[in-house]
């Protein structure tokens, strides 16, 4: 008898062994995921049951399926089911009992198993991550008892709320008995998908194990083919097998047994034909069936399966067995599924008109009678009306859902199913009754709520739309969407959010005292802030005060008192800012929104301050409180940009660069994730990997430009991390060019983050007098050194007031002393090395001041001094891992020579020629070996005669040579 699938798995050996290996790695405490990947049909599915049916029983498998109901996919859906079958395996009480602190919200995600258990805090309190961390928990206490095995399949179909949800537990759970395993059609991985979005993040975790499934190749097809058949297959007709299946596994596997493979005429045509070659055997009454289980999906209850068919249970029962007989369908739990979700789709599609309308109508009909009691979403329940084309009923669904899905922070669905909303809304003559709310309001939420979803664009297109509709006269919901608009603006780095917070204003004038009008002067004061317009903030900000006092509110009185604190602090007025932001934080005590953002301007502003222990410990405890509420990817990733940012300040780069990755995988809008961009390419840089962080710059750029229009910190910091990686390439130009913001008459002093700038600017200006190069003002027209240098002192004064400004101005004064102030006075560059160790400046001063001494004492010549100072700045950079200055600490020693000598030996070799020497003049030695004049040197280097000329007299003055000749015989000497 011939089989209806293949009895043994073919081609899989190494794939399999795969997986065995990962749950061998999980029973041993090393949590393991296996992303398994090919295209449809490629036996994914398959591979996967054989796995599963050799574990040991102790293992608690629990499997979740996708919806394929395309952007309609209930959220969580995959995870629901799986957590629905822990409750059925250890008990719904040890199933809440295991979610520790965090069970409100698995009673949030699973109402339906909440009968007689008590909670005792509302569940929407903890945000998207809270359930997160429900989840998380329960996997990890259930796995200290039993090994765990998740599977999700069809990962391409998956609902934006699982995906995430998956990717974090992934991401953060590591040391349990666990085992995930995932499956994906990777020829339907669209463009712009989470799924390919997330691929490579998971490529790159070293618990990950990617699984690629190859088409067999002949051999394995024949192997196939036999083992259905019980002997080989004719070749002539194993070559049209394999032609007409290419190799695919459950298309040889249908076309062998639905064919048997006794005549080559007898083949099906087309994919179509393979894919119901089986349906097209069966009764007309289990092809009926067949129809209306495709039209629920590719897993149907049974439950719902009777609630939705007209025929008499024994008669379901008939078709369903004739069904599994012919392997067209699988039992699943108490479910009917189908063998693959392939021929679902192609049975769907036999779907006459008139069935489509009614077999939807009854499914929506019928989930809507169960949703109270067994936790049905109702985005099936609109995806459903939608097909069956009833307007009325689908736009009252689609609301319910997008209710539903705002409770459980599942905004992506939210978003869908607001949207959809919108777009029916015409259609429905009593729409604003059945939504219990009006146009406006509708779109001015779902705005919201897609700009919590990472889609700030679309809520900036939405938003538009209620403006438009709204009546000016609406002074509150007027100025709100004004105020909502501005702050989508900001978070995607447009500009305008100024001019709307200023409009919202002009609208409220008149008005009663309010909240909204408490916001919007806050929020103007936060945008005046930013842009270092800090007595314009100030001034704002103490009308927020004022009306926020007025109307009794602590939260805006706690936000206004922040945003004036941190604006008179930043202008140096420290006293009276950290005053403020200490009452600040007093006001803020039972409002998380306000608590977060004092968090984040305490810390920063503890950090720029020099206090980065405080500093630390404060952006600790707000981060933490984001992620609970479910806000990592917005506040957030600010708060973990001011924990990383003084952990490089104190030197901690491992624990920082650690943290700094698994911040950028969030991938928090640029309004938020600016500072972790800067922070990672400044930080590879520092590292020594020049190249990879060009490659990181480059990919960034254009965002973090777009942002340095809107943020001052952002413009400064951004000209500090591009000046620095020209400097790296040895353009001086380019780098003056980024820094040249310093001079620029028309921009507003920020000390905090001017003293970094200031700093390198000296460099790059020390720098320029040693090459003879000519730099340009803001103007873009030429200037002399001097010219600048005084317009850098004078940013320099303006920032005095800081408290780092010390070590700042040591090194400043050091970068621009010496001969033609080219930084060479080993005097002050020591001074500068003083200064950096007094434990207020950012650990990477030292080093660098350091090299920078040894550098200093080499061009004195004395060699002993250098060697020991270079020595010194290798130590303090190697324990901070700061590479940079570790390889120029090794070429400088390669020019020095490590050991032996001091500054009296004869200047004949080639490491006394490198240390006296400045590489420009190293270059015009070169060409004086080879006979040439000071003309033909002014020409080869581009650089006039005249400094031709002085360069020849600073290296026959250094060299002590008393003759043109006698600095060529030195220079060939030195090669040898």
């Amino acid at each position: 008898m011939r089989a209806t699938v293949s009895p043994s798995l073919v081609g899989r050996e190494a794939d399999l062994d795969a997986l065995h290996d990962a749950y061998a790695d999980s029973i041993a405490g090393s949590t393991r995921s296996v992303l398994i990947g090919g295209e449809a049909g490629i036996g994914k599915t398959r591979l996967v049951g054989e796995f599963l049916r050799s574990l040991p029983d102790e293992a608690i498998v629990l499997r979740g399926q996708s919806v394929d109901f395309d952007r309609d996919a209930p959220p969580y859906a995959p995870i629901l089911s799986a957590l629905r079958s822990l409750a059925q395996e250890v008990g719904e009480e040890a199933l809440f009992d295991a979610s520790g602190p965090a069970r409100d919200a698995l009673a949030l995600l699973l109402p339906e198993l909440t009968a007689g258990t008590p909670i005792d805090d509302p569940p929407v309190r903890g945000g998207a991550d809270r359930l997160y961390d429900a989840v998380a928990e329960v996997l990890e206490n259930v796995a200290a008892v039993r090994p765990v095995v998740l599977v999700i399949e069809d990962l391409h179909w998956v609902d934006p709320q699982s995906l995430g949800l998956l990717r974090f537990l992934i991401r953060v759970i590591e040391g349990a008995r666990l085992l995930i395993v995932l499956t994906f059609r990777s020829d339907e991985l669209k463009r712009g998908s989470g799924l390919r979005a997330l691929l490579p993040e998971l490529d790159r975790n070293r618990r990950v194990v990617r699984v690629e499934l190859a088409r067999l190749d002949r051999r394995q097809v024949r192997e196939m083919a036999t083992a259905i058949l019980n002997h080989p297959p004719d070749e002539d007709e194993l070559a049209q097998v394999f032609e007409r299946t290419e190799g695919v596994p459950f298309f040889v596997e249908e076309l062998v047994c639905c064919s048997g493979v006794g005549s080559i005429d007898s083949f099906p045509d087309t994919l179509r034909d393979i894919l119901l070659a089986r349906y097209d055997q069966l009764t007309e009454s289990s092809q009926r069936m067949l129809r209306l289980i495709a039209a629920g999906g590719v897993r149907v209850e049974h439950e719902l399966l009777v609630a939705v068919c007209d025929d008499s249970l024994e008669d379901i029962d008939l078709a369903a067995s004739e069904a599994i007989a012919a392997s067209v369908l699988v039992v699943d739990g108490t479910a009917y599924a189908f063998r693959h979700a392939l021929v679902r789709e192609a049975i769907h599609d036999q779907l006459l008109p008139g069935e489509r309308v009614r077999f939807h109508t009854r499914y929506a009909q019928s989930l809507a009678a169960q949703s109270g009691a067994n936790g049905v979403d109702a985005t099936a329940i609109s995806y459903h009306w939608m097909a069956a084309h009833n307007t009325r009923e689908a736009f009252i669904a689609s609301i319910a859902a997008y209710q539903q899905a705002r409770a459980s922070f599942a905004f992506a669905t939210a978003a869908t199913m607001g949207e959809r909303s919108i777009e029916l809304w015409e259609q429905v003559p009593d729409a604003a009754e059945l939504a219990g709310r009006t146009k406006v309001e509708l779109l001015s939420e779902t705005s919201y709520v897609l700009r919590n979803a990472g889609e700030s664009e679309r809520a900036i297109a939405l938003i538009d739309e209620a403006i438009s509709l709204c009546d000016p006269a609406d002074a509150a919901t007027f100025a709100l969407l004004l105020r909502n608009k501005a702050s989508y603006l900001a978070n995607i780095g447009l500009p305008g959010s100024i001019e709307l917070l200023r409009e919202a204003l002009v609208v409220l004038e008149g008005q009663p005292r309010s909240v909204l009008r408490a916001n919007v002067l806050g929020e103007l004061a936060a945008r005046l802030m930013i842009f270092a317009r800090f007595d314009e903030a100030i001034e704002m900000a103490d009308g927020a005060f004022a009306e926020a006092t007025a109307v009794d509110n602590r939260p805006r009185r706690s936000v206004a008192s922040n945003i004036r604190g941190f604006s008179r602090l930043a202008g140096g007025d420290i006293a009276a800012g950290l005053a403020d932001l200490a009452l600040a934080g007093e006001l803020a005590v039972g409002n998380d929104s306000a608590r977060l953002r004092y968090w984040v301007n305490q810390s920063d502003a503890l950090n720029l301050l020099g206090r980065y222990e405080e500093a630390v410990h404060t952006a600790e405890e707000g981060a933490e409180r984001a992620r609970q509420r479910g806000v990592e990817r917005t506040s957030g990733a600010i708060l973990q940009s001011n924990v990383i940012s003084p952990l490089y300040a104190l030197g901690q780069t491992d624990r920082a660069g650690e943290m700094l990755d698994r911040a950028l995988e969030l991938d928090a809008p640029i309004g938020f994730s600016a500072p972790l961009r800067r922070l990672k390419v400044q930080a590879v840089l520092w590292s020594g990997d020049h190249a990879l962080a060009e490659r990181l710059f480059r990919g960034w750029q254009g965002s973090l430009r777009q942002q340095s229009r809107l943020d001052v910190q952002a413009e400064l910091g951004l000209a500090l991390v591009s000046g620095q990686l020209a400097f790296a390439r040895g353009e001086i130009q380019e780098a003056w060019r980024e820094v040249s913001v310093l001079i620029d008459p028309q921009r507003r002093s920020f000390p905090a983050y001017d003293l970094p700038l200031i700093a390198f600017a000296a460099r790059v200006l020390g720098a320029a007098r040693v090459t003879g190069m000519t730099l340009s003002g803001h103007d873009q027209e030429p200037r002399s050194t001097d010219e600048l240098e005084l317009e850098v002192r004078s940013a320099l004064a303006m920032a005095a007031v800081w408290p780092t400004a010390p070590a700042y101005a040591a090194i400043i004064d050091a970068e621009l002393a010496g001969p033609r102030g080219t930084g060479t006075d080993p005097v002050l560059w020591q001074g500068a090395v003083d200064a950096a160790r007094d434990g207020i400046a950012p650990a990477q001063l030292a080093p660098y001041a350091a090299f920078r001494l040894a550098e200093a004492l080499a061009n004195a010549g004395d060699r002993a001094g250098a060697r020991a100072a270079a020595q010194t700045a290798r130590t303090w950079a190697e324990a901070i891992g700061m590479g940079l200055i570790v390889d120029s600490v090794t070429e400088l020693e390669r020019r020095v020579g490590a050991v032996g000598g001091d500054h009296r030996d004869a200047p004949g070799d080639a490491a006394s020629l490198d240390a006296l020497l400045t590489e420009r003049e190293r270059q015009v030695l070169d060409l004086v070996a080879r006979g040439l004049s000071n003309g033909q040197i002014a020409e080869q280097l581009f650089i006039s005669t005249k400094t031709a000329s002085v360069h020849v007299s600073n290296i026959l003055r250094k060299t002590g040579a008393t003759t043109r000749t006698e600095a060529a015989y030195l220079s060939a000497n030195s090669a040898r």
